[in-house]
């Protein structure tokens, strides 16, 4: 293996990084030269004792390490790659109460109970309910565009479905789904200035959630109804989750099943209108396998990490046990060993073993089922009620060390010629797209103390890319 061509200093977590962009480049080239890299960092600025992590690039290393639990430990330093700086070592140690954080045999008790949710029937249970929102969520869109029939498509489509999926969950009121959202927000925005979030008002909010979901939870206990938190908290003759852990896993599901969902479709609605051959596709054919494109295509997570338990080997390289492991899903959802054409969105795509929901293992995400009905159903509706959606501004990205995530997304239903501000993965956010492909288009180049310390500087809760 060669030396990769980085800038001096250049690390794949730098939170402006990735408010600029994706670095797909850097990626390839990693995937080419050292699959598994040592990427060093100043002491401390991810809130880790240590000087750096290990860059792991490859789909099937990212999969070897996501299987193999026994050797890389999700809960000695968290799943989440980088903190603020300023994080104590105690606040990371709260995080381990996530279900996202834990290692077997705790996290499979945890799982095992918390999976009585998402079975297929209690998914589908909740299809026929989230398709009239979907289609209610895009009609208030249309009415609520500007008089030039201009709108913000992240805060008027893409969070709604994903809030009101959790709300249809966990039976949290309709009229409570706006706190849920500022309070997932407050928690996975730290590294953003633009929502000034400190460390105190992180904490305020993991707090805020787990007081809620706590009395949600102590409700059911004493009155149990036919819905999921009885099933998870009252459950007779089964294990249940205490009432903390209920809370705990609600801060997981706030921003699995709301920050990383919105970034799928404002990601997804972004790479149909700016690849217009396959939003033609979309609407006259309406592919099965589309969701899943969209999640490889976004991949909403980043990066997660896990931790050496001992020493071992990887990609010709000797880790460490202690080692921070980076595992980014990014560059193997774009591996070319792997996927034929990965720089191509292509909703046909077939097979599609994308590791947007994990890597496989303990932690592949337990809401994969609703995550892609969410997707389908509110694609489904735009194409059906605002099928000449056109772009008219680039995306505005967040400011994250691990979340691909936009901000804003301006669109209009307005007629015009198509636009095609966009933000192409090579790049920045100002190149254009390029002419259609052969089956797809090319891109141009206690437990309420205890959740005060869960967001001082980092969020608690998971992505798309597992729990």
């Amino acid at each position: 293996m060669s030396c990769p061509h980085l800038p001096e200093g250049f690390d794949f977590t730098d939170p402006d990084l990735l408010q600029a962009r994706v670095p797909h480049p850097e990626f390839a080239e990693m995937r080419q030269t050292a699959p598994v890299w040592w990427c060093t960092q100043p002491a401390g600025v991810s809130g880790f004792d240590d000087e750096g992590y290990w860059v792991v690039t490859r789909h099937a290393d990212v999969k070897y390490v996501s299987t193999h639990p026994e050797l890389f430990s999700s809960h000695t330093n968290t799943a989440v790659i980088r903190f603020n700086e300023s994080i104590e070592r105690d606040q990371i140690e709260v995080q381990k109460l996530i279900m996202l954080n834990m290692d077997p045999p705790e996290h499979t008790r945890v799982r095992q109970i918390v999976q009585r949710g998402f079975t297929p029937r209690a998914v589908r249970s909740l299809q026929q309910a989230l398709r009239d929102r979907a289609r209610s969520i895009v009609e208030a869109a249309v009415a609520g565009a500007d008089d030039d029939g201009s709108f913000d498509f992240v805060t008027r489509v893409a969070v709604e479905l994903p809030l009101q999926a959790i709300a249809e969950l966990i039976g949290v009121p309709q009229e409570d789904r706006s706190k849920i959202f500022d309070w997932s927000n407050k928690m996975a925005a730290y590294d953003d200035p633009e929502y000034a979030i400190t460390a105190e008002a992180g904490a305020e909010a993991a707090m805020e959630i787990v007081a809620y979901s706590m009395n949600l939870a102590a409700a059911r206990k004493e009155c149990p109804a036919k819905d999921i938190v009885s099933r998870l908290v009252a459950a007779e003759g089964e294990g249940n989750l205490s009432s903390d852990e209920f809370g705990f896993f609600v801060i997981l599901l706030a921003v699995a099943g709301n920050e990383t969902t919105r970034n799928a479709i404002s990601h997804g609605m972004h790479a149909f209108l700016t690849h217009p051959d396959q939003w033609e596709l979309y609407k006259r054919e309406r592919p099965g396998t589309t969701a899943e494109e969209i999640v490889r295509w976004a991949t909403p997570v980043v990066s997660f990490q896990r931790t050496a338990t001992q020493d071992v080997e990887l990609g010709g390289q000797r880790i460490r046990k202690g080692d921070r492991v980076g595992l980014f899903y990014s560059s193997a959802n774009n591996d070319p060993e792997v996927f034929e054409n990965p720089e191509t969105f292509d909703i046909t795509r077939d097979p599609n073993p994308h590791l947007g929901f994990g890597g496989g293992g303990p932690h592949f995400c337990l809401g994969k089922s609703l995550a892609v009905m969410e997707i389908d159903l509110i694609f489904n509706a735009i194409a059906d009620m605002m099928p000449d959606l056109r772009l008219i501004g680039e995306p505005r990205r967040l400011r994250s060390a691990w979340l691909n995530g936009i901000k804003q997304l301006q669109v209009t239903t307005s007629a015009g010629t198509a636009g095609t501000a966009g933000s192409p993965r090579d790049s920045g956010t100002s190149e254009a797209v390029s002419t259609a492909g052969a089956s797809g288009t090319t891109r141009t180049a206690d437990a309420v103390d205890a959740a005060g310390a869960v967001d001082a500087a980092g969020t608690s809760a998971p992505g798309t890319a597992g729990n």
